[in-house]
């Protein structure tokens, strides 16, 4: 695969990976949010710009706990004073990156950590990188000088981080007293990991740890995925009056950033194996990221289902409700009773109703004006119960939502006082009623058109005939009991009785049917838009699944296209490289393992004497 196809890979990751969103405080999703930003900033910061420019010089990033000398061994490398140490630990300071003259293209644009202003002055800002430009330095090496990684300062810290994730070469600086503290031990498992180039220089060893620490230290080192990362040994000594460590102290470590710098194949290895061990850590990291995404959605996946879940039992028991017979009771019984009478025509009708067909409707006693009273009684007594079951789903729904840490998470974040219906829930109540009671009468209009002449229909009119309706609608499923089946059941079969002398029964079967379905329709949209307020809720957190699809189609094809990309590149030349510029590699290590040779101590004057560096 080309360059060309693996950086257009790693720009679609990248767009994946930025849209990621997990605001739910869920077990790891602050560290995948973290994990999300970081892969994007070394994406911005390191991997797109080095893969657009692999004969760049080598970036070599000095970085370290506090104290550990960082600041000292780098002008002691370079000669003379570049980066001054803080006085006062921990100072905020800008980085220094020192470099070749013939360098400065390289690194005052913004190739490498855009997010980093350029300044050749002496500055004190944690955002601006401070450039040095260093006729000693061999061309095609540059020196970062990064903040302690353990900097009680939080941007000191997180620039240490990213500038440590910008380099082609860690050169991590620890001391003898603290090599073993848990913090640069993650920093060296996070390189580990990713297969970054590091060298480990361990600093102030006093003469008589020198055969001691340095060889423990190369085990950890060994036994951490760290076997083939040099590790040189500064013994502790005096320094001049410049702050400068003696030439020999440091000259092993000199000689080894000198030899890779003139050798462009052995810097090309160096940038390749940090490039694509960072590629390599973005493709397990990256389905890590999805993972939580995943687990965003499926949290609120449940507390969708929660809400759902709330107003369809609303749904239902309103439903049940407007068709048992519990409406037919108080004002809307008494207001009907009014309009078509009761007593020893009742029981005749009920009694001998094949022979009062055509009685039953002189019976009707009211005039439209009791309809109308019959229309608002059943208003009321709907309003009243879709209310009382729409605050019911409300407190349900809130307490399932309490229950659950996410819900919880989601109720403090949203605008909405979601324990109780909206101050809208009343007006779209009422509006639904009134909605359904022109429905029935457009119903029984449409249905009576032919009938319009008839002395049955006259004498009921559209109003009698749509209460009449309304009232066998709510008692179609025959659900009442006791005492109730005298009065409220006879009511419902007059009721029938009525209708069916006007349209006959399988029109009035036909009519009770779609006016109920058109009564849950009406209710279930008022219902739903509450509802919406929890969907509305669950939207704002901005968690979408999608985007961890995104991030794993972008994995996917990161994988297509890296294979073997990276080990077929033969990047040109950037330039002639002087023999006076090869510094010979130091060969055979003194200690086990990874261990450089380190100078003779009688040949550093003062190695004695303890000191403050920086």
């Amino acid at each position: 695969m080309s360059i060309a196809a693996l950086t257009e890979a790693l720009d679609h990751l990248r767009g994946a990976l930025a849209d990621v969103r997990l605001p739910l405080g869920l077990p790891g999703a602050s560290d995948a949010a973290g994990s999300a930003r970081g892969m994007v900033t070394q994406l911005d910061d390191y991997i797109l710009p080095r893969l657009a420019t692999l004969d760049a010089p080598l970036l070599c990033v000095i970085g370290g706990s506090t104290g550990a000398g960082k600041s000292t061994l780098v002008n002691s490398l370079v000669g003379r004073v570049v980066s001054r140490p803080g006085v006062i630990r921990p100072t905020t300071r800008s980085p220094v990156l020192v470099h070749h003259p013939d360098d400065v293209a390289s690194f005052s644009s913004e190739r490498i950590l855009p997010g980093l202003g350029r300044s050749f002055e002496q500055v004190n800002d944690t955002s601006t990188l401070q450039l040095v430009a260093e006729p000693t330095l061999p061309r095609g090496l540059a020196l970062l000088d990064a903040p302690d990684i353990d900097s009680v300062v939080h941007e000191n810290r997180a620039l240490a981080a990213q500038l440590l994730s910008a380099a082609d070469l860690w050169l991590f600086v620890t001391s003898a007293a603290r090599y073993a503290d848990a913090v640069p031990w993650e920093y060296l498992r996070s390189a580990a990991e990713r297969a970054a180039a590091v060298a480990v220089v361990l600093d102030r060893v006093p003469p008589a740890a020198m055969a001691d620490v340095p060889p423990h230290l190369g085990r950890l080192m060994t036994e951490r995925g760290l076997a083939r990362s040099p590790l040189f040994a500064v013994p502790e000594t005096a320094v001049d009056d410049q702050g400068l460590l003696p030439d020999a102290a440091v000259s092993p470590i000199r000689g080894w950033l000198a030899a890779l710098a003139a050798d462009q194949a052995s810097r090309q290895a160096v940038v390749l194996q940090t490039l694509d061990g960072a590629i390599n850590a973005l493709a397990v990291k990256g389905p890590q990221v999805a993972s939580a995404v995943d687990d965003q959605v499926v949290a609120l996946k449940q507390l969708r289902t929660d809400a759902d879940a709330s107003f369809v039992e609303a749904e239902r028991t309103i439903g049940v409700q407007t068709a048992d017979g519990t409406l037919l009771r108080g004002e809307v019984l008494s207001r009907w009773q009014d309009f078509v009478g009761t007593g020893e025509f009742m029981r005749a009708v009920e009694q001998k109703i094949g022979w009062f067909r055509d009685q039953i409707v002189a019976a009707v006693k009211g005039e439209p004006k009791q309809a109308s009273e019959v229309k608002l009684a059943v208003e009321s007594g709907l309003e009243a119960l879709v209310l009382e079951e729409g605050a019911a789903a409300a407190e349900r729904a809130e307490a399932a939502w309490n229950a659950n840490p996410a819900g919880r998470e989601v109720l403090a974040r949203t605008r909405h006082d979601l324990a109780r219906p909206s101050e809208e829930f009343p007006g779209a109540v009422s509006r639904a009623i009134r909605d359904w009671q022109g429905d029935v009468l457009e119903l029984v209009s449409d249905l009576g058109a032919t009938k319009r002449s008839t002395a049955r229909y006259l004498a009921l009119g559209v109003n009698g005939i749509g209460v009449a309706l309304m009232i066998v609608v709510f008692s179609q499923t025959a659900g009442l009991t006791g005492a109730e089946v005298g009065i409220a059941g006879g009511t419902a079969l007059l009721a029938q009785r009525l209708l069916e002398a006007v349209f006959g029964e399988d029109a009035v079967r036909r009519l009770t049917k779609q006016a109920k379905q058109q009564l849950d329709a009406r209710i279930a949209t008022a219902l739903k838009a509450e509802l919406l307020r929890y969907h509305a809720a669950l939207a704002e957190t901005g968690a979408d699944g999608t985007q961890a699809d995104a991030v794993r189609a972008a994995v996917d094809r990161l994988a297509a296209t890296r294979g073997g990309a990276l080990t077929t590149i033969e990047a040109a030349p950037r330039r002639a490289v002087d023999a006076a510029d090869a510094v010979p590699a130091i060969e055979a290590p003194t200690y086990e393992g990874n261990v450089l040779e380190a100078p003779a101590l009688e040949d550093v004057e003062g190695y004695r004497v303890e000191v403050d560096r920086g």
